[in-house]
């Protein structure tokens, strides 16, 4: 204790350092992207080292979970794939539902310029990809250009600090969250194949009943976590992809507080009062009960006054950006690169049509549907930003990573050598991408030129 009342550290630098929770997920997602260059980076040694044979094994390693005769029995890679990343997906339903509800796509003026965009971002790049692929097994890979991989894209804007106007970066997120919840839809329809309806009906009644919980105004997250597992089974057994379980539990996530803003102020100020009155000077809170016990009440208000929503992306968007999506780039990144072959694998149609899919179609998907509808009166473009911002959007906007390896390993179950040749369209067309995206908006003046 260094003075009296001050027994750790001054609360006033953790109190003063506020922060809007636009601004955490910014921090957020730039930790998360550098995170997955590192183990990205590592991967790829991984699968071209002395240690690729073990790399291989430990993700062919078989986990099996059994409950007497019922047992689920899958790869590693399997549970990295379609486990962990439904807590990926949970987290971007939490993001579209936000979005949609208070944020840049809460109104049509607003959400009008990113929606338009974002399409223009799916459609342009599937074209060009098609154009190269027309017909056989790699017509199957068309929607892998069509993704955006928000960590990254925004972890590369970040990069720029000052120079980069922050309506760019809500821009930014708006577009990349449309484009993921294009990304489920496109998942959902079109890269299912055997439907079985027995498991598809009790996934329906599993979905059933997180409505009703919603509905009845259950705000626990347990009974939502434990259904939402319940229909991630039914959905692996029915041929949907299990993952889009994550979406759905987090559609049904409440979205409501409990008290509104007065009646949290005039709780806050009670409480207040009265834990100044139980102050003992010189002690610890440990050391009066009193005080423990309203700053639990405290806690419980502060829950309240949060819609479960709020609470749980802040709570699982920094476990799954650190831990989960690394651990997918790293189950997932591992390309064995042969530097002979390279030239030839560039120039296979499944590459050369995701490369130019992911960093010419997102650059002309993107900045020009956005500036066509900016000239017709469809939107407006973000606050300070010209279209000089806005092509170096649509650059970035070709760093597919994530999401387009998920979509690869769908498209192509099955067939390894393809799967390959597409990781490494994505992993060339993000690298050129995120350094073509952030060179091009360096060297954009401060000032916009009018569109």
């Amino acid at each position: 204790m260094n003075r009296e009342g001050d027994f750790q550290a001054p609360l006033e630098p953790t109190f003063e350092r506020i922060a809007t929770p636009f601004e955490e997920f910014i921090h957020q997602q730039t930790t998360s992207g550098l995170l997955l260059i590192a183990t990205t980076l590592l991967a790829l040694v991984a699968a071209n080292s002395v240690v690729a044979h073990f790399y291989q094994e430990l993700l062919h390693t078989h986990i099996a979970i059994s409950l007497g005769p019922w047992v689920l029995d899958h790869t590693l890679h399997h549970w990295i794939n379609d486990g962990l990343m439904a807590l990926f997906f949970f987290v971007v339903g939490l993001e579209i539902k936000r979005e949609i509800l208070v944020g840049e796509l809460a109104s049509l003026r607003q959400a009008a310029l990113p929606i338009v965009a974002a399409i223009g971002g799916m459609v342009v790049p599937a074209a060009l990809y098609v154009a190269l692929n027309p017909s056989g097994p790699m017509a199957a890979g068309w929607a892998i250009p069509m993704a955006t991989d928000i960590a990254f894209a925004v972890g590369v804007m970040v990069l720029l600090g000052s120079r980069i106007p922050k309506a760019l970066f809500t821009f930014l997120v708006a577009l990349a969250i449309v484009d993921d919840l294009g990304a489920v839809v496109v998942i959902a329809l079109f890269y299912t194949e055997n439907i079985v309806l027995g498991a598809l009906g009790w996934a329906a009644l599993w979905l059933a009943v997180l409505v009703a919980f919603n509905l009845f105004g259950i705000r626990r997250p347990l009974p939502y976590f434990l259904v939402g597992g319940l229909l991630w089974l039914a959905m692996l057994e029915s041929g949907v992809h299990a993952t889009l379980a994550g979406i759905l539990t987090a559609w049904t996530i409440p979205a409501r507080p409990k008290f509104d803003p007065r009646t949290f102020s005039k709780l806050v100020r009670e409480l207040m009062d009265r834990f100044d009155r139980k102050t003992s000077p010189g002690y610890s809170l440990i050391h009066n009960p009193d005080q423990r016990a309203l700053v639990q009440t405290l806690e419980n208000g502060v829950h309240k006054v949060e819609t479960p929503l709020q609470r749980l992306e802040h709570l699982f968007h920094l476990p799954v950006a650190l831990l989960v999506i690394p651990i997918f780039a790293f189950a997932n990144a591992g390309v064995p690169l042969h530097p002979e072959q390279l030239g030839t694998v560039l120039t296979q149609p499944v590459t050369l049509g995701i490369i130019l899919g992911l960093v010419l179609g997102k650059t002309v998907g993107i900045a020009g549907s956005a500036l066509l509808a900016a000239r017709l009166g469809i939107g407006q473009l973000p606050t300070g930003t010209g279209p000089a911002h806005i092509i170096g959007v649509g650059l970035l906007g070709g760093i597919g990573f994530t999401m387009s390896i998920f979509i690869a390993n769908l498209g192509f179950a099955g067939m390894e050598e393809t799967i390959v040749l597409a990781k490494t369209g994505i992993l060339a067309a993000s690298l050129v991408a995120g350094l073509g995206g952030l060179l091009w908006l360096a060297l954009v003046p401060g000032r916009p030129r009018p569109a």
